[in-house]
């Protein structure tokens, strides 16, 4: 890269005076921090939306929560294409490139998240209905569905900046970023729910407006600490230039992302149904969702994390052309996963009462949120070693077979496999299949990764 000062913040793989693991653990322990601290802004909010206002609250937005996480879905994707394009350049030591990859994407989310935007606004109460929502969180659901439409075009962008940076071997960076959003979005929740120092009293937007403020705060900061620092990464006016779009380098985001994005979408949409189940119990069940959603989420970051960690440094690898490190970063990735999310499962376990009765005071939903989590928690161990190998195989921008495989692992198995135990176990049958479709989806990664995609990798680089 350019100088020195411009790579500071981030990690060198190719530097032997540490072993890979150390780098990889270097790199993993921000993006896990970020990703905790993202989970914790949202936990503290369902926590003072259930406390401070009921159970209803917490029903009404865990009922959007599968609408949100489909609007993230192709974002996702097309921000992990870029991330491996940028981690390639990175790797091949192509500055130039990083910034007209990163360009290009920035002015592509802008757009996206605008029409987002206006689209999901304008169909949000159909969307809910469309669910089953239970009839009496409704109104509140569309309030904070409409609210949170409306921040995509700040939201997207920022998503997609902390996913560049990463691409490049910075985790840093992004955690600062988010240490100021979850610190703003904790302490402007309660204050919008309270009327704290003569603020409206927002009900149930609080959280989605304390959202929008933290949110485009970090977003600002974040901007002007990388023209300080002068990151490879930050806004100049190369930068604004980029923003026009490349249709190439587009299209090569595309042809890695979209299939990613697919899956993600396919994720949702499984998430939606999931929901569909779920609601036909009551709002008592869609409240111990949103709260195993929560706990989950502590669970299953740190899963992604590893998997992302993973799918970077073998994108510098191959742009590198050091394709023998490979098989060290995958070895590396898969004891993390165990070792860390072992622990983190065990510990949920242990505390489960004390950690559900956070967000939830009523008896009977704290008992359906408890089984829920006796359930499914222990299978994410197994989800986040399909990530890694999955994570490894999109480094090198093969995608098509991990999305083929989480598709069906999704469609094929799970939703199928909830829907049928649920007539004959009720609730804890639709949990079920969580624990089923990762097995299936782990045989499946593993099969492809050592069977075919290791004896083809040397022609497999974008």
């Amino acid at each position: 890269m350019a100088t020195t000062a411009a790579r500071r913040p981030g990690v060198n793989i190719f530097d032997t005076s540490r072993p890979i693991w150390q780098w990889f653990a270097i790199f993993l322990i921000p993006v896990m921090i970020a990703n905790v601290l993202q989970s914790a802004s949202q936990t503290f909010s369902a926590i003072f939306l259930g406390r401070l206002i009921g159970v209803n609250a917490l029903a009404a937005v865990s009922a959007v929560f599968p609408i949100i996480f489909l609007l993230f879905a192709f974002l996702i994707g097309l921000a992990s294409g870029s991330s491996v394009l940028i981690g390639q350049a990175f790797g091949a030591k192509d500055e130039h490139r990083v910034k007209k990859i990163a360009g290009t994407m920035l002015g592509a989310t802008v757009a996206l998240g605008i029409i987002v935007a206006i689209v999901g606004d304008l169909i949000s109460p159909s969307l809910l209905t469309a669910l089953r929502t239970p009839a009496n969180i409704v109104p509140q659901a569309d309030a904070y569905a409409r609210v949170i439409f409306l921040v995509m075009p700040i939201f997207f962008p920022y998503l997609a900046y902390t996913t560049f940076m990463r691409g490049t071997g910075d985790s840093q960076t992004p955690l600062y970023s988010l240490i100021v959003s979850t610190a703003l979005t904790i302490l402007f929740t309660p204050a919008f729910i309270r009327g704290w120092l003569g603020l409206p009293q927002l009900g149930v937007v609080s959280a989605a407006v304390a959202g929008v403020i933290a949110n485009g705060t970090a977003f600002i900061a974040l901007l002007f600490y990388l023209a300080r620092i002068r990151h490879p990464l930050r806004f100049d006016a190369e930068m604004a230039r980029d923003m026009l779009v490349d249709w190439r380098i587009l299209w090569q985001v595309v042809r890695i992302g979209v299939p990613t994005g697919v899956q993600v979408v396919m994720v949702s949409l499984a998430e939606i149904a999931v929901i569909s189940f779920v609601n036909r119990f009551g709002s008592s069940a869609t409240a111990a969702y949103g709260a195993v959603n929560q706990v989950v989420n502590y669970v299953q970051f740190p899963a992604i994390s590893i998997g992302i960690t993973a799918s970077i440094f073998a994108a510098q690898c191959i742009g590198a052309r050091r394709e023998d490190l490979l098989r060290t970063v995958v070895r590396s990735a898969v004891a993390m996963n165990y070792v860390i999310g072992g622990v983190l499962i065990a510990l949920c376990y242990l505390l489960a009462w004390f950690i559900l009765g956070w967000f939830i005071t009523d008896p009977y939903t704290l008992h359906i949120a408890h089984t829920l989590i006796m359930i499914t928690l222990w299978s994410y161990l197994l989800f986040g070693n399909s990530a890694v190998i999955s994570g490894v195989v999109r480094g090198s921008g093969d995608v098509l077979v991990p999305m083929l495989n989480g598709i069906f692992a999704i469609w094929g198995v799970e939703v199928p496999a909830a829907y049928i135990l649920m007539h004959y176990f009720g609730l804890n049958g639709v949990w079920m299949g969580y624990p089923i479709s990762f097995v299936v989806v782990l045989s499946l990664q593993y099969s492809y990764y050592h069977f075919f995609w290791k004896r083809r990798i040397h022609e497999r680089i974008v």
